[in-house]
């Protein structure tokens, strides 16, 4: 019969050493001495989760700075349509949600992916003879967000590096470094209404490149890229052999005066990966539904990234059910005037915005096409005072109470960013203020207080 025999060996101010014997069939083994530990706590954050950085949170929640007692908070900041409730979604969209809630059908898990009708649904909604879909082709995630990251993980590796616009929305980087993905950062034009630098973009392609990001329309330009834009951009990632994630989650969010172009029913060899979603167009970000559509026709892609999506959507069960439930309803029965009245507050909104801050000396802003930003450049030769646009938006808090984006937020110093889904009113009110800051500012070629603005 098989012994064990443990001795706690030690004395005086030494630790007690463990010496364990074990005596088999009559022999005896010693599995050595292992001096005590005592536990002791030792919980550390992640490697991913110290490398998740978000840089406009890092930059607004630093600015500490008070609004001016004496006006009311204007914030221009938030791109949520829905802040101050001048922008409802349409009652038919809400109808649709209230009915699913009421069958009582979509209280359960949905496949990972997202109930197969409801890909049949988005797939029928955004199909054309230039880029066909398939409810295989669509893949449900919770909000543009998720399926920008999902679309992210799929493509690159840790060691890999994506193409990003500068400016651009600040998640790309986010999620990327967060991944161990590094960040190439390739210009916008403002000179040419935010068109890619192309010949600075193709520079930055190299054996590593997992993919490039093109967001348009754009967030935080407001720019919508023409058809020969598109062209230009595709032939770039043709010659380079580098898949497309374009973010088209303001896809369709587009003046009167202005055509969006899917960049999918321009491709004919690249392959892209689409993401979309409800936030804005129906002005509904917080449901949370997004998705991502697979274009793929020369089978570049294969099964190895379908596959692919398929198991990282399998991380999180997908999308809330009650919204797929609505889905099929809310993008075949929402009126057009519904889409059409959005677009001409917001365009109205835009010129008033363009207009009057065309005016103001020292600001130089971008006429936009479409979304919902603005970008206006500060030329900050006038504004010797303040060191960057960080400094001038703090200031411009504190002493007007309105608060605008910096677009170091964005990687492009110097500028700042206006959110034109606020009242009419408001707006309006906005650039008065702003406008009276710079004025008091603002000084001429000689350094001194430009006395027109005084007249």
């Amino acid at each position: 019969m098989d012994s064990y025999l443990i001795q706690v060996n030690g004395c005086g101010d030494h630790a007690p050493i463990l010496d364990v014997h074990l005596k088999t069939n009559g022999t005896s083994m010693s599995l050595g001495k292992v001096k005590g530990r005592k536990p002791r706590w030792a919980v550390r954050a992640s490697e991913m989760s110290k490398k998740t950085f978000n840089p406009v949170r890092a930059i607004v929640d630093s600015m500490k700075v008070e609004p001016n007692p004496k006006k009311a908070m204007i914030s221009l900041s938030l791109g949520d349509p829905t802040v101050f409730g001048n922008l409802p979604t349409n009652d038919e969209v809400t109808r649709a949600m209230k009915e699913a809630l009421d069958s009582g059908r979509y209280n359960g898990y949905a496949p990972s992916v997202g109930y197969q009708s409801c890909r049949e649904a988005v797939a029928a909604y955004y199909n054309c003879p230039e880029a066909p879909l398939k409810a295989q082709d669509v893949i449900l995630t919770s909000g543009c967000s998720q399926a920008i990251e999902l679309a992210l993980a799929v493509l690159a590796n840790p060691g890999q590096n994506i193409l990003v616009p500068r400016p651009g929305f600040s998640l790309y980087k986010t999620l990327a470094l967060s991944m161990g993905i590094e960040v190439k950062l390739y210009n916008l034009l403002p000179e040419k209404s935010w068109e890619i630098d192309l010949k600075h973009l193709e520079s930055l392609v190299d054996e590593k490149t997992a993919c490039l990001i093109v967001n348009n329309p754009s967030n935080p330009c407001g720019s919508v890229f023409s058809k020969s834009h598109l062209q230009k951009i595709l032939a770039v990632a043709s010659r380079q052999c580098v898949p497309i994630l374009a973010d088209e989650i303001y896809g369709d969010m587009v003046f009167a005066d202005c055509k969006y172009e899917p960049i999918a029913t321009l491709s004919t060899n690249v392959p892209i990966l689409s993401c979309g979603g409800l936030a804005k167009r129906w002005l509904v970000p917080g449901w949370r539904m997004g998705w991502i559509l697979i274009h793929d026709r020369r089978d570049i892609f294969g099964n190895e990234i379908r596959d692919g999506l398929l198991r990282l959507s399998q991380r999180i069960l997908g999308p809330c059910t009650i919204v797929q439930g609505a889905l099929e309803r809310i993008l075949n029965r929402t009126p057009p005037e519904f889409y059409h009245n959005t677009l001409s507050i917001l365009k109205s909104n835009a010129d008033l915005c363009y207009a009057a801050l065309s005016a103001v000396p020292g600001l130089k802003p971008v006429r936009p096409a479409g979304a919902m930003y603005l970008m206006v450049e500060i030329e900050m030769e006038h504004f010797p005072e303040f060191e960057n646009d960080v400094e001038f938006t703090e200031r411009l808090i504190s002493e007007q109470s309105v608060f605008c984006l910096p677009a170091t937020c964005f990687e492009y110093p110097n500028f700042f960013r206006v959110v034109i889904t606020v009242p009419a009113e408001m707006i309006l009110e906005a650039c008065s203020r702003i406008q009276e800051f710079c004025e008091m500012h603002y000084q001429g070629a000689e350094g001194v207080p430009d006395m027109e603005c005084d007249k």
